[in-house]
């Protein structure tokens, strides 16, 4: 397969190139020789890698249900995501081990590629538990991880942790030698966050939400990230960060920068009342919160992030590395996320006006 004609994103910029790929990509160059998918006038960008997203189209990973994996893996593609973590909540440990099961057994056939699991809880802070459900946090504890990642089949990639709570350095040490350890819904200030990076943690879980901000006599978390060069989420949806915050976390950050949907199964979705963790939740224009008003995850795809980053004045080349090679980058998974020889040719077509013209997932291109 050729696309021919297009600007192609390689590194955080664009350059006229033409692709050549099977399930992998074989050449990136100029004036490749063929027949092939005209892309004149579009931007080439890798497959989006959503590393932080709970659900889309009334289905959540943490239900366990094997009919719910497929429509939201047709969902993602159909919004430009080629690969994604299932991102789970504060449950109890037997309705996570069911979701790991269920994660671990899905057999796609088609959409997105499911790359593994995201553990956003349940070893969070109380003070900052967000939208999640304080009666099954859970400290860290090795044991409990073990043992959610064998029944996922060995598929956690990334793991959201608050560094302070009891055995929580220790929980940090042992399983960053077993996958990313991010940093999140904590209230630890930015010694005990050196310290947690120190020991292995290497991400931050949803900047700026779920943890203290970031104040001059007390950088936090934020601070500490920049400090030890972590890898950081941002929800860009214009109602969880200010724009004017997103522009500067942007050139702060740079390259460690990885957008995220945080999405729930409400994305995709009228407005009207749905779940999360146990807990109701109403989506009303475009904003889901808990029944008291505290703001849950979004209603928006990776693709809608990168359109308001746009749209709020940031590089359209730095924002799809920010969602895609950065992300992938962050948890390792490096046979995905760029646009180089050997690695998968998961890929998209955007127009001018970033509406998504083609996707291809190990070559392979996909309906709309």
């Amino acid at each position: 397969m050729l696309i021919q004609n297009g600007l192609v994103l390689q590194g955080r910029q664009f350059v006229p190139a033409d692709i050549s790929f099977d399930r992998t990509i074989d050449r990136v160059e100029q004036q490749l020789v063929g027949q092939g998918f005209d892309a004149t006038g579009c931007y080439v960008v890798p497959g989006f890698v959503d590393i932080h997203t709970h659900g889309a189209v009334g289905e959540d990973f943490s239900d366990g249900k094997p009919e719910g994996l497929q429509p939201m893996a047709d969902y993602y593609a159909a919004h430009g995501v080629t690969a994604f973590l299932a991102t789970t909540m504060t449950l109890p440990e037997s309705v996570l081990t069911a979701a790991m099961h269920t994660i671990r057994d899905f057999k796609r056939t088609g959409g997105a590629k499911c790359a593994g699991v995201h553990l956003e809880g349940p070893f969070l802070s109380a003070a900052k538990k967000g939208a999640q459900a304080e009666c099954n946090l859970h400290r860290p504890d090795v044991a409990v991880f073990d043992r959610l990642n064998e029944a996922s089949g060995g598929q956690v990639r990334l793991v959201t942790v608050a560094c302070e709570e009891p055995g929580g350095m220790d929980f940090i040490r042992e399983v960053s030698k077993k996958c990313t350890v991010s940093l999140g819904h904590t209230v630890a200030d930015y010694d005990t966050a050196m310290e947690a990076f120190a020991a292995g943690a290497s991400h931050a879980t949803h900047l700026y939400n779920g943890m203290p901000g970031l104040l001059h006599r007390a950088p936090g978390v934020i601070g500490a990230a920049f400090d030890s060069g972590a890898s950081v989420e941002l929800i860009c949806d214009g109602l969880h960060i200010h724009p004017a915050v997103i522009r500067a976390t942007a050139r702060l950050f740079g390259d460690k920068l990885n957008l995220i949907s945080d999405s729930l199964r409400c994305a995709g979705m009228p407005d009207g009342d749905y779940e999360l963790g146990g807990q109701p939740i109403v989506l009303k224009e475009g904003k889901a919160t808990l029944l008291d008003g505290t703001l849950a995850g979004s209603c928006i795809s990776l693709l809608d992030a990168v359109r308001n980053n746009v749209r709020f004045g940031l590089p359209l080349a730095e924002m799809c590395y920010a969602a895609s090679t950065a992300p992938a980058q962050a948890v390792g998974l490096t046979g995905i996320g760029e646009l180089r020889p050997g690695k998968c040719a998961d890929l998209l077509v955007l127009d001018q006006k970033l509406n998504l013209k083609a996707v291809f997932v190990d070559g392979q291109r996909l309906p709309l």
